[in-house]
């Protein structure tokens, strides 16, 4: 033998007991042979050395009967025959490039060269190439009892093949479903990448959903087994079990169980089931999987309907995430992500998970409350590379920040505005690099930038990320002038994500960036301003809609083209800009076309004590507008009455003594009524006709808000709910229009 270090791998539930540790190393007789765990990556796994294979059983047979003399005699767990990684890749036979049955598969968009032509492989043969490269490196970090508990890639990797025997041990079905239900969290993605190593169909649920809306979705996968965080959701899935014929258990994974039945199950309970499945059985079932076959399903919100399931092979995954990943400059073994926002929605869990996974990163895990204010505690201890936030999360941060500066002394203003004014030409410049900034710019980092960023737990933070529903261009700019560059992203569920990808090197404000290399994009229908319908094509398209022929066919066209019902423009660059959406395009009663975002948009950038704007005119003779204010959330994320710290400066300013919001419409507070009248005119003014014109508003009760119904987990208005639930105050707009 050369010398050289040979590794194998052993079936212990974490694989990295016996790092570094001899197997065979007899120095004073050989010392060239060598053999440790190292990396438990195992050139026999990859099929590297099996004209090897029969001398390592020689050497760690001599080894288990306590021949070597400087080996202790002890007891070894059994080897574990790991899938090959690296082999050729076989894609299951098809023909047709969507598919609407769990059963079959699709032929991929692959090119003959390029990005598009990179071979596709399959979940696991990404997590075994990564094992193989960075086993050692930290994978997920989480809080238990006040402290952060680290698995590695390599535990992490071990951690998944034992929730995936034990899924095969309940009788889980291939292409059945494995419903998970609950807040982001280590055994959220065992769960989620077990299910697949098992052959099923990963499949995230809403917190949020109800006990009907969790029936729909566990029903539509044919879920086998539900995964939940707590008793909470739990008894959800208590109340509509009877409605799931093809549910065999359920596994509660934070927390005792209240009550004792034989089909629920503990975390610590389930991983123990499948402890006899032989690795044998586990492996043909990974051998099996194929790149081309659906093995993830993201359900959609349900705004206009029943959610739909889109099904999402593994090439979707592993390509998308290579892809998107390399284009935003991700660095393997090097990038931090805190995971927060719902895995049950395909940014999240293309960060989180699948480029995560790809690139080797660390991923700390939010505590449930993140959203109500300890997300910036998890920051600072991370201290991300990368972090993807809605717009919703900017926008929140931003109001907190306007209102600590505001309490700040005279002097702090003084260099604080000085700084902003140093950013203002950042702006002007759209200058991302430090090559070619303004004067004075060096300082005011030093001064107030660094100290925001560390702040905000973001002075690490290469790479910040927005995407999944609009953004202003207030809030990129004020971030701008703090010399955080938040990129967009563009893209829906039906293309993995990612469509087009803002970074370094392609980045231009309010535009949601460029294609991703390897796809394409084509503007269907364009109108006199170049505006229209985005399509997209590439390895990033998903399958289809699962059990739905006939909205597959509505987003699919028969060239295999993706419609995604947004209106958008590229300028002469290739940059992508959203203009509106289809669907949200409101007709007037004369005719005409207006897109809503950019009024309701412009509106609150004029009047900034403004929370949600909706704008209201759908076959109706002029347009109106239903108002909220910001507001203080509880702990829940529920709207209360008290007015936000940005609304009561406000107030103080106009020496207003209010400080609820049922206050201000009771009295239709003047000064409020005021400022949101001279915004409304402003916007107006810039109404490119009359019929774009707002001519009647309203101000509600109550602020939007997920669990109220009006906003969907992205913080997308789900506008025709709203209409149904405000329909009294719109009927009583154009009343009071009508009897003028």
């Amino acid at each position: 033998m050369t010398s050289a270090t040979i590794s194998l791998v052993f079936s212990c539930r974490f694989g990295f007991q016996m790092k570094h540790r001899p197997i065979f190393c007899c120095l004073s007789c050989s010392p060239v042979t060598h053999i440790t765990l190292r990396q438990t990556s195992l050139l026999c796994c990859r099929g590297v050395v099996p004209v090897l294979s029969e001398v390592i059983l020689f050497i760690y047979s001599v080894f288990m009967a306590g021949c070597c003399p400087c080996s202790p005699i002890a007891e070894e767990p059994n080897a574990v025959a790991l899938s090959t990684a690296h082999v050729a890749t076989t894609l299951s036979p098809a023909d047709e490039l969507w598919s609407t049955s769990r059963y079959k598969a699709v032929r991929l968009r692959m090119e003959s060269s390029g990005p598009a032509s990179k071979t596709p492989i399959t979940v696991h043969q990404l997590f075994l190439e990564t094992v193989e490269s960075y086993g050692d490196n930290p994978a997920l970090i989480s809080k238990k009892e006040g402290q952060w508990v680290t698995l590695t890639w390599r535990q992490y990797y071990y951690e998944c093949r034992a929730a995936a025997k034990s899924f095969l041990k309940l009788g889980l079905k291939r292409f059945h479903g494995v419903g998970i239900l609950g807040f982001n969290s280590p055994e959220w993605f065992i769960s989620d990448i077990g299910c697949i190593l098992a052959g099923g169909l990963a499949t995230g649920i809403y917190t949020t959903n109800s006990p009907e809306a969790c029936q729909y979705v566990a029903a539509n996968c044919e879920a086998n087994i539900l995964v939940v965080e707590n008793k909470k959701q739990l008894d959800k899935i208590l109340q509509v079990k009877d409605q799931l014929p093809h549910l065999k258990a359920i596994v509660q994974y934070k927390g005792e169980l209240e009550q004792k039945s034989p089909f629920l199950y503990t975390w610590a309970e389930f991983m123990k089931l499948g402890e006899d499945v032989p690795d044998e059985q586990l492996n043909a079932v990974i051998d099996s999987l194929r790149a081309n076959e659906c093995c993830s399903l993201i359900y959609t919100s349900g705004t206009t309907g029943n959610p739909k399931g889109v099904m999402l092979s593994h090439d979707n995954l592993t390509w998308t995430a290579h892809t998107s990943a390399t284009m935003a400059n991700i660095k393997p073994g090097e990038e931090v992500i805190v995971s927060y926002l719902p895995l049950s929605h395909v940014a999240a869990q293309m960060v989180d998970i699948w480029i995560g996974m790809r690139f080797a990163g660390t991923i700390y895990f939010a505590e449930p409350d993140a959203l109500k204010g300890s997300l910036v505690n998890t920051l600072k201890d991370a201290r991300p590379t990368c972090f993807l936030g809605v717009p919703r999360v900017w926008e929140k941060m931003q109001e907190k920040m306007k209102a600590v500066g505001a309490k700040g002394s005279p002097l702090r203003k003084k260099v604080a505005d000085w700084a902003n004014s140093v950013s203002e030409q950042i702006i002007i410049l759209n200058i991302i690099s430090n090559t070619g900034v303004p004067w004075g710019f060096m300082l005011a980092n030093n001064l107030v930038f660094k100290r925001v960023r560390a702040a905000l737990g973001l002075d690490r933070c290469k790479i910040c990320i927005t995407g999944a529903a609009p953004i202003t261009k207030e809030t990129l700019e004020y971030f701008m002038s703090l010399n955080i560059p938040v990129m967009e992203l563009y893209g829906m569920s039906e293309s993995s994500g990612p469509h087009t990808i803002s970074s370094d090197n392609n980045y231009c404000i309010t535009s949601c960036g460029k294609v991703m290399t390897g796809c394409k994009v084509k503007l269907e229908n364009p109108d006199k301003e170049e505006s229209g319908e985005i399509c997209f094509w590439g390895r990033n398209v998903f399958m289809g809609y699962l059990n739905m022929p006939d909205k597959t066919a509505d987003a699919l066209d028969q060239d295999g083209w993706l419609h995604s019902g947004d209106l958008g423009r590229l300028d002469q660059n290739n940059f992508l800009y959203i203009t509106g959406r289809i669907k949200e395009l409101i007709i007037t009663a004369g005719g005409e076309n207006i897109p809503p975002v950019p009024i309701e948009e412009a509106l609150k950038a004029e009047v900034p004590i403004i929370s949600n704007a909706m704008l209201i005119g759908d076959k109706l003779k002029f347009l109106s507008m239903l108002l909220t204010l910001k507001c203080v959330m509880d702990e829940n994320g529920e709207p209360t009455d008290e007015l936000s710290p940005e609304v009561l400066d406000f107030c103080k300013q106009h020496g207003i003594t209010a400080t609820k919001v049922s206050e201000i419409v009771a009295n239709k507070e003047p000064a409020v009524y005021k400022a949101i009248l001279e915004g409304m005119e402003s916007v107006n003014a810039r109404a490119t006709s009359n019929a774009q014109k707002v001519q009647k508003w309203v101000i509600l009760e109550r602020d939007f808000s997920v669990i109220g119904g009006e906003l969907g987990p992205t913080m997308k208005l789900r506008r025709p709910i709203v209409v149904k639930m405000y329909q009294e105050e719109i009927n009583e707009m154009y009343a009071v229009a009508e009897e003028k």
